[in-house]
């Protein structure tokens, strides 16, 4: 029987691979589902498929170990980690490119990819028990320490992903990160037990080999992810970052800047004027008497350009998740050229907080409140859009003001543009839902709401406009047939109905 002191350097060795072996399976776990919300929407669709395909892929993975012999265990367990680091470390870059250069295939490579990383990874685990097993390891003891750093691996990367890992390396170079600590664990685990494990110098230098790969990967990740971002939206990229809420692309063209927030257009600075004419002004217009007004969302400073234009407006609140967004279109010197520099202007203050959390809790009431948040993609961004948060809404707003809300498009999206006004009527708004043309978006929708009955389109403005005059506005307030009011009911939290209608309308637009 081996001596105590002779155990204590492998065995110590093999409970840091647990806890490594576990950060890195879980890493990709979250890497695949955060990757596929960013580029396919509906958050949490997407992790919960990804996360039953990858438990069920461990699940036969942890069935396939039992037929590893005993004397082949660290043999193939180093093999494992050298196969889990090589796939898993390529993983973000690989569907990153897929997506954008073969989009067709993607949910089956993105699946597949999971499918044998869960198979891989359900293979580790049992694999180390038996290696402490054969080791002589008590089994109370056995089962303790296996467990215990495998959570505690889990833990320390749920708290390092969202927080560090994706918004300072990015969801590539984390995969590359992840893959060579695989490949690190492969490398130290020969060398300790190079007695037994069979070809360990051969094995030695193929993880070597591959932890050099994977390390020029990581050198040149974003590179990687420029490319394939490249091949997605065509145009040069000149600003690109994640952040733990979204990933932030701006494109250059010529004169034109557009800005992508999860690979969805927001606006084009060549018609996006029109866009915010019609989100603001008619809101504006009909509130001569309005001195403090409150956006929420709208980070990229242009809804607010808009309201700083009139000389009553005394203070404004913007309120948007994203300091990496607000941050950037006060900084860019392009941005805030587009924006007017709004965001320095001494009436403003910005808040970096989720609206509904602060609704809760602040206590001002507004002479006008405009809502321009993304569409209601995930059941994330649909809470914002429910009745709940309308109530709250109203609490915010002065009994003769009112608000504006981005709906979506009321051509391609109907049921999701209509169920918005229906979830506004539900929480006890009066409404007027009208729409106009951007050339980037299409027909797009808002609607305008208020506790009190009356309103009635401008047929002026106090401010000259590139877009609107009587006769837009008169066509705005106008919907004909193919946009008709339809039925559908209003969006509460329990049901996230919104979500569901937005995801059909936009299906039914790309089959």
């Amino acid at each position: 029987m081996r001596s105590a002191s002779a155990a204590v350097l492998p065995d110590r060795a093999l409970v840091l691979s647990v806890f490594v072996v576990a950060s890195c399976g879980l890493a990709y776990e979250l890497i695949a589902g955060a990757l596929s919300s960013y580029l396919l929407g509906d958050s949490i669709l997407q992790f919960s498929s990804i996360i039953g395909c990858y438990l069920f892929a461990m699940g036969i993975g942890s069935h396939l170990s039992r037929y590893v012999r005993d004397e082949d265990t660290l043999t193939r367990f180093v093999d494992i980690e050298m196969l889990v680091g090589v796939i898993g470390g390529v993983s973000a870059a690989a569907l990153f490119l897929v997506f954008a250069w073969l989009s067709a295939p993607f949910r089956t490579v993105l699946y597949a990819l999971v499918l044998v990383l869960g198979i891989l990874v359900g293979m580790e685990i049992p694999l180390v028990m038996r290696i402490f097993n054969a080791r002589q390891t008590e089994f109370k003891e056995l089962v303790s320490r296996v467990l215990t750093f495998d959570y505690l691996g889990a833990l320390v990367v749920s708290l390092l992903f969202p927080l560090v890992l994706a918004p300072r390396l990015g969801l590539s170079r984390t995969g590359f990160l992840f893959g060579m600590s695989n490949l690190a664990v492969a490398i130290w685990t020969t060398w300790i037990f190079r007695h037994e494990v069979k070809n360990a110098r051969q094995r030695v230098l193929a993880a070597s080999m591959l932890l050099c790969l994977l390390a020029g990967g990581f050198a040149v990740g974003e590179k990687l992810t420029y490319i394939a971002e490249k091949g997605l939206y065509g145009d040069e990229i000149i600003y690109a970052r994640t952040t733990p809420y979204q990933r932030l692309v701006v494109t250059r063209w010529k004169d034109d800047l557009r800005l992508y927030i999860n690979g969805n257009l927001q606006f084009s600075s060549r018609d996006e004027y029109r866009y915010h004419e019609g989100l603001v002004h008619p809101l504006m217009q009909a509130s001569p008497w309005a001195q403090s007004v409150l956006i929420l969302g709208g980070g990229d400073g242009l809804a607010l350009r808009e309201v700083l234009r009139y000389p009553n407006i005394k203070h404004v609140t913007l309120v948007d998740l994203d300091h990496a967004m607000t941050d950037l279109f006060s900084t860019s010197d392009t941005l805030r050229a587009l924006n007017h520099n709004s965001f320095h202007d001494p009436r403003v203050t910005i808040i970096n907080a989720d609206a509904g959390r602060w609704l809760e809790q602040s206590t001002g009431v507004f002479d006008a409140v405009i809502v321009d948040f993304p569409d209601p993609s995930s059941f994330g961004l649909g809470k914002l859009y429910s009745v709940p948060v309308y109530r709250l809404l109203a609490h915010h707003l002065a009994e003769n003001g009112y608000a504006v809300i981005q709906s979506t498009s009321p051509y391609f999206a109907p049921h999701a543009y209509w169920c918005i006004d229906a979830t506004l009527r539900e929480a006890g708004f009066n409404t007027w839902p009208y729409h106009l043309y951007v050339p980037s978006f299409g027909e797009w929708g808002f609607v305008l709401a208020s506790k009190r009955r009356d309103f009635t389109p401008p047929t002026s403005y106090r401010l000259p406009m590139q877009y609107l005059n009587a006769a837009t506005t008169q066509e705005m307030f106008t919907f004909p047939p193919d946009m008709k009011r339809i039925p559908v009911e209003p969006n509460h939290l329990n049901n996230q109905s919104l979500v569901r209608y937005f995801e059909q309308d936009w299906d039914q637009v790309i089959r």
